[in-house]
């Protein structure tokens, strides 16, 4: 891990070694400690869906939820997000700032499953801070960037505080001093026609109220769903198939979601199918989990059976994942889509 300590104004970053050996680690798929005006953020490729599960693992995070992609302008968030008038004048009183906005997914979006959770919305934020904008602006790419700490613990506002947390998880961290906010950005989701504060944060629900021109309604869902955003609890993404987990055979017809090589009698007899790691890599098969599952979904067998996963590291949060998508959804938890 390096620590690279960075002074300069926006215009003279990409002049620094430090902030060049950044931008080539983003591009290369690993991860960056880097400040915004909040907390300092773990960085990485929001359309590399590798990297991103680097970002699950050096956390420890339980579950994938969602995680905010960052940008250098609202330009470049467009291409991602379909933003309507509510949308557009939040952007315009608080961009860039401590602000995120959780919108439908545009299509053709390149925002990685993994980032989204597998879901059809999207988290975006233009921060107000030149070495965040600037590395975005840097490398052409989205940041997917939730705080820069274990997951549970409390959220950094030095590079210091990085370090003793993460160390060695995280190959670069950029030191441009303490964040200037201290607290991570409010979000408000605008997928349907309710505006609601998922968390409160570095604007005030006052604030957006003004610019909305009404209140803002709280997040809905229970605490047994998935998170549909950062901070907000919803129902979430699972495949209309049914999905049987532990599977270690399969009925003609069934898909099957594999770990590791996919035997040879299951590929003889399944409708579909995937492994999500041939190599048995926990990693690469948390990088595939959602795109996997939308693609055997796709092919229309009524279930889909998932091979075994190790409950070890990132398989953790993959099982969670499975389980959630897995679970009973004839009662109130069903889908309702």
């Amino acid at each position: 891990m390096t620590i690279w300590r960075i002074d300069a104004k926006l215009a003279e970053l990409s002049e620094t070694e430090g902030f060049r050996h950044a931008c080539s680690t983003i591009v290369a798929g690993d991860l960056v400690a880097v400040p915004t005006e909040t907390v300092y953020g773990l960085a990485a490729d929001a359309t590399n869906p590798l990297a991103c599960a680097k970002i699950y693992s050096a956390k420890g995070r339980p579950s994938f939820n969602p995680l905010i992609s960052h940008f250098s302008n609202t330009t470049d968030a467009r291409i991602h997000g379909l933003f309507d008038a509510r949308a557009e004048a939040l952007a315009e009183a608080f961009w860039p700032g401590p602000l995120t906005l959780v919108l439908p997914r545009r299509e053709g979006s390149t925002i990685c499953d993994l980032v989204t959770a597998g879901l059809d919305s999207v988290a975006l934020r233009v921060p107000d801070s030149p070495v965040m904008q600037a590395l975005s602006q840097a490398t052409g790419r989205p940041l997917a960037a939730p705080s820069a700490n274990r997951s549970g613990r409390i959220s950094p506002t030095t590079a210091k505080a990085v370090d003793e947390d993460l160390g060695d998880a995280v190959p670069v961290i950029l030191d441009a001093g303490p964040t200037r906010v201290g607290v991570e950005s409010t979000i408000i989701a605008l997928i349907d026609e309710e505006a609601r504060l998922l968390r409160p944060g570095g604007i005030a629900r006052e604030e957006a109220e003004r610019v909305l021109g009404g209140p803002l309604c709280g997040p809905t869902g229970s605490r047994g769903d998935a998170p549909a955003a950062p901070g907000m609890l919803l129902s979430h993404y699972a495949p209309r198939a049914k999905v049987r987990l532990d599977a270690h055979s399969i009925t003609p017809g069934e898909a099957y979601l594999g770990f590791g090589p996919v035997p040879e009698a299951i590929c003889e007899i399944a409708g579909a199918r995937l492994s999500l790691s041939e190599t048995g890599d926990l990693a690469e098969a948390a990088a595939h989990l959602f795109s996997h599952l939308r693609a055997l979904d796709a092919s229309g067998a009524p279930s889909i059976a998932v091979a075994p996963i190790p409950n070890t590291g990132l398989g953790e949060a993959i099982n969670d994942r499975l389980s959630r998508a897995a679970a009973d959804r004839t009662g109130a938890g069903a889908r309702t889509d």
